[in-house]
């Protein structure tokens, strides 16, 4: 068989229970522990049970909300365009390879996921302040990543009601 041409298919994030495409397991693992945490306090007003049945109900709800986010945008097409796409924009200094700037992209994308419900103005002091905590594994400067981090967050909102993001 000639591998030559053999064209191969984007990772689709399957949900490992389900093989559905799309799995964001951080999405929902997050969603459910915020939602839980939220149920739990509102059913406690009805006492122990309305603490359990709060926090399943909230859980579950909470699972829902973050699936959604985390699916506005599938990694494997994002990465797949800002490799491809990266080195043309104007922040980028020539000859740098795209894996110094796939850590601020990501942050963009999955920002969008974290506070789509806000604009860029708005978001980005609590991504800045994410970065300062999470962004270990770049070597970009905030300066430096901000400009990659809102191109991604743009490119999502752009595509937000999209089917291919």
């Amino acid at each position: 068989m000639d591998r030559k041409n053999e064209h191969r298919q984007p990772d689709a994030n399957r949900d490992p229970m389900t093989g559905a495409p799309g799995a964001h397991p951080l999405g929902v693992g997050l969603g459910s522990a915020s939602g839980a945490t939220i149920g739990a306090v509102v059913g406690s007003l009805a006492g122990p049970m309305g603490t359990a049945v709060g926090a399943a109900v909230g859980g579950l709800a909470g699972g829902l909300t973050g699936k959604g986010l985390a699916e506005q945008a599938n990694p494997t097409v994002e990465d797949g365009y800002w490799r491809k796409h990266y080195a043309s924009r104007p922040y980028v200094t020539p000859g740098t390879p795209y894996e110094t700037y796939e850590p601020a992209y990501r942050f963009g994308w999955e920002g969008r996921g974290r506070y789509g419900e806000l604009n860029w103005a708005d978001a980005e002091p609590r991504l800045h302040a994410d970065w300062r905590r999470a962004g270990g594994d770049s070597r970009l400067e905030w300066e430096k990543a901000q400009p990659a981090m809102r191109d991604a967050w743009d490119r999502l909102g752009e595509n937000y009601s999209r089917e291919n993001i």
